[in-house]
């Protein structure tokens, strides 16, 4: 463990400096981020410009759904970034090379890349979400802080395990599929809102498939003090649904390993 660990951050070490070698382009692509992502919210702040609320949500609770969801995606797409990609190994045949290797794919694909430059939507996601909470003067506790921080980490690994399930499929698909991205970054877009405004089978859907709702909906339920007994305790199962969640995805890609087939190429 000790010594795929150190192999991990060696391979982080390897990523950063070589992201580090153009300097000019990591700032650029940072900046770039960090504004893509600001646009999205300022087309919500122009949305209660116009009609002030939304269901009885004002504009700072919805930024503070806004800032966890997104502080939870910039780690997702940094650290897991080598499943991001990992189908063009697979039509390539570089796969093949990796399995050659006497380290854990896993371990290997993992470590590729960590993609340093989306520090910019991380520093969105915590401006909006420090702006949030002064604005709403939550009353915060050392448990409502604990809180938070386990619903990022809980979103980050469910984010996470959805990149590699996506890689998985590659195994069979040879080719990237899109249809997850209607989860994780479908899902980035509708945790911008509090769940309680789209329809039963919807939030179902993102509750009990997709356990996304416990990423920022019944957690910032539980910080607002708007939810009940039973949301306040489901609010603290974020990291061990998060957790769970991400191990069921490495198992169904130990799985997708088992049944690979070389392309050839």
């Amino acid at each position: 463990m000790k010594n795929s660990l150190s192999l991990y951050f060696h391979y982080i070490g390897l990523s950063l400096r070589g992201q580090m070698q153009y300097k000019a382009s990591f700032i650029m692509m940072s900046i770039g981020h960090f504004f893509i992502t600001i646009i999205d919210f300022l087309g919500i702040w122009i949305l209660f410009e116009r009609f002030n609320s939304l269901q009885g949500w004002t504009l700072p609770e919805i930024a503070l759904f806004y800032g966890m969801v997104s502080t939870a995606f910039a780690f997702a797409e940094a650290w897991p970034r080598g499943f991001d990609t990992f189908h063009n190994l697979v039509r390539t045949g570089d796969f093949d090379r990796i399995l050659l290797r006497p380290r854990t794919a896993f371990l290997q694909i993992i470590g590729q890349e960590f993609q340093l430059m989306r520090i910019g939507r991380l520093i969105q996601g915590i401006i909006i979400l420090v702006w949030a909470t002064i604005t709403l003067s939550i009353s915060w506790t050392f448990y409502k802080i604990i809180l938070l921080i386990l619903s990022i980490f809980g979103g980050m690994l469910i984010f996470s395990g959805l990149f590699i399930l996506q890689a998985t499929l590659s195994f069979w698909s040879i080719q990237s599929l899109e249809i997850l991205n209607m989860v994780t970054y479908g899902g980035v877009e509708t945790l911008q809102y509090p769940l309680s405004i789209y329809r039963n089978w919807f939030r179902n859907f993102f509750t009990y498939v997709i356990p996304l709702a416990f990423i920022n909906y019944i957690p910032a339920l539980n910080i607002l003090d708007k939810g009940d007994k039973l949301m306040n305790r489901l609010s603290w199962l974020s990291a061990p649904f998060g957790l769970l969640f991400f191990l069921i995805c490495i198992k169904i890609w130990h799985f997708g390993i088992r049944h690979y087939r070389s392309t050839g190429s």
